[in-house]
């Protein structure tokens, strides 16, 4: 079971990787980074991209349509993925034991990125993903 260090590392093996991070979408903060970020300022990023997990996660709106198998501790949604002209950012949120509030956050380049690669990679490192 990967640490987050191995797990961004995994991340940045993927195809178009830019850069990788693990943030905290309560407090904004990066609990791990590597590679390139957004803008330059990789806590700035993180800050940033807290925001949008909090907007969705806090938001009935995106919440599961149904009751069938959602258990008291998943993440209130899975992902998000965003995309402009050149890029592509998936947000993977991260289930874990006790309660938490963290996402892997993912930025490809859209030219050389598979997006569905990267979605099912995210989510397969989410759950291997060892905090504490």
């Amino acid at each position: 079971m990967p640490g987050i260090d191995e797990c961004l590392l995994e991340a940045m093996r993927l195809p178009g990787a830019r850069g990788a991070a693990l943030v905290d979408w309560t407090s904004g903060l990066a609990l791990g980074v590597v590679g390139e970020s957004p803008g330059g300022d990789q806590e700035a990023s993180a800050a940033e991209a807290a925001e949008l997990a909090r907007l969705a996660a806090e938001h009935r709106a995106f919440a599961s349509g149904g009751e069938g198998g959602a258990e008291a501790d998943d993440p209130p949604v899975e992902d998000l993925i965003v995309s402009n002209r050149d890029s592509y950012h998936v947000l993977r949120f991260v289930r874990t034991s006790f309660e938490s509030s963290v996402f892997l956050h993912l930025w490809l380049a859209r030219a050389d990125g598979n997006l569905a690669l990267a979605r099912i990679r995210l989510g397969e490192m989410a759950g291997r993903l060892v905090l504490g």
